[in-house]
């Protein structure tokens, strides 16, 4: 059963920085797509970052240029790092395949920025 858990998350002001990581037991991110999902309150869960296999990334609009996603397979781990926050980037913040598998859902990572 793969399980993948979130990290990282936390209360910053407008303009700050986190960094989430999304860890796992086996190499899954070496042979699948890795993404990143958030869900505010009251809307649904989005994208905000996939890495494919070979290493290409896309972002949605509202995260490019601002946030950076990345894998370290030996690790197991998969990282969002996240720069110049805003209070819109608040939400929950989930790893997944890319496309997402729905059992893979873990219990996320609560991010708030707010000053």
């Amino acid at each position: 059963q793969v399980r993948l858990v979130e990290s990282g998350g936390g209360l910053v002001q407008p303009g700050g920085s986190l960094k989430l990581s999304c860890t796992t037991s086996g190499p899954i991110f070496r042979v699948n797509a890795m993404g990143w999902y958030r869900q505010a309150p009251g809307k649904e869960r989005e994208l905000v970052a996939r890495i494919n296999l070979g290493g290409s990334t896309n972002y949605a609009d509202s995260v490019k240029g601002r946030f950076t996603i990345s894998v370290d397979n030996d690790k197991n781990t998969g990282y969002l790092q996240m720069n110049s926050l805003k209070p819109e980037d608040t939400a929950v913040y989930y790893c997944n395949l890319f496309p997402s598998i729905l059992g893979f859902w873990g219990q996320g990572t609560q991010v708030t920025v707010s000053s």
